[in-house]
């Protein structure tokens, strides 16, 4: 499939690679199906890009890259909605926001993962009523090295 994007131009994508949010993302309830792109393959950051709306697209991340504690309770009902079974890998990713006067201070929402069934490419954006942050600091204090990766990534993001 092919579609546009503001950041990357056309994009020529497969099928498979498709990924369905039958409920939308919070804000964004009328956009459902989305592809997971890699900007620098060396760095643990993805894009999480809209194929139905050339703006709209989200840096995502693995949680446990950052917080080895991080546990979430998957319900039946979100289970049904991306139709996974024990057998199924499912994997979690956190929406970042990186701010633009300062990309060191990068947050994750932690209280809204998403959640995506590779074996069934359908996902559901989880709302926690644990005591997760929407804003958790992925970066205590940067490194060289993750300084670089934050800047090619801001630099993505302001393309």
């Amino acid at each position: 499939m092919e579609f546009s994007s503001t950041r990357f131009g056309t994009l020529e994508v497969p099928d498979t690679s498709i990924l369905t949010f039958p409920s939308g993302i919070l804000g964004f309830p009328d956009w459902t199906r989305y592809v997971i792109l890699d900007y620098d393959t060396d760095a643990p950051f993805k894009w999480l890009h809209c194929i139905e709306e050339s703006n709209l697209a989200f840096v995502i991340l693995d949680p446990a890259l950052f917080h080895a504690n991080y546990r979430v309770e998957i319900t039946a009902e979100a289970l049904a909605e991306v139709q996974g079974t024990a057998a199924d890998a499912l994997t979690l990713a956190v929406i970042l926001t990186i701010p633009s006067e300062d990309p060191g201070r990068i947050t994750a929402n932690l209280r809204g993962p998403l959640l995506m069934n590779p074996r069934t490419r359908r996902c559901k954006q989880l709302v926690l009523t644990e005591d997760y942050p929407t804003r958790y600091p992925v970066f205590s204090a940067p490194t060289h090295a993750e300084r670089s990766q934050i800047h090619l990534l801001t630099e993505a993001i302001s393309a």
